[in-house]
């Protein structure tokens, strides 16, 4: 009798650990699914901006400083956004991303604003698709941010509550990194407006 209540008790704590093990892999699964979300929108950011340069380069011939900073903010992005690709809910990589994110936002500010001061580019018929185009995008990166944050929550809340804390701790679930925007001046998506 006292080896079927043993057999019973090891059998019972098997199956928890086996639940909650694959209930931290489908959470983990869920924030990096919400992560690839992110990087499908990223990418076609980055994909708009060499056409917005080169449609302002005709018209800011004399403003190549901030066409260049725009270009080196987009290759940094794209850098980071290769690395979080590689490493979803890693902490370093997501201040990296973060980071090169907000100075790509803070660069594309600086463009517009400047092409405010050329009605011939604000009248640009391109320029006006690849703004609206721009501003479509960047809302659905804070939608996809907002998923990818939600779901990084609820795999970090799985991992740490009892019993599922020795579960991730045995089978080395590290905690997931949320996606967060550097300073409260880039958390508005960029207004565009030609």
């Amino acid at each position: 009798m006292t080896i079927v209540i043993v057999v019973v008790v090891v059998l019972l704590l098997a199956i928890g650990v086996i639940a909650t093990y694959n209930g931290l892999v489908k959470r983990r699964n869920a924030y990096r699914n919400a992560f690839a979300q992110i990087d499908v929108q990223l990418t076609r950011r980055h994909d708009l901006i060499p056409n917005l340069v080169e449609t302002a380069k005709g018209y800011l011939q004399h403003e190549r400083q901030t066409l260049e900073a725009v270009i080196a903010a987009r290759t940094g992005a794209v850098t980071a956004q290769q690395t979080a690709r590689g490493n979803p809910g890693e902490p370093q990589a997501m201040r990296q991303l973060s980071g090169a994110e907000s100075a790509l936002t803070q660069t594309l500010g600086r463009l517009f604003a400047l092409s405010e001061s050329y009605p011939d580019l604000k009248a640009n018929q391109n320029m006006m698709q690849l703004s609206e185009e721009l501003t479509s995008t960047e809302n659905r990166i804070a939608f996809a941010r907002q998923a990818y944050n939600d779901s990084v929550m609820a795999y970090n809340n799985k991992r740490e509550v009892f019993p599922a804390n020795l579960v991730a701790g045995m089978f080395g679930f590290a905690p997931a990194a949320l996606l967060e925007v550097d300073s409260p001046d880039t958390r508005d998506v960029p207004r565009i407006s030609f």
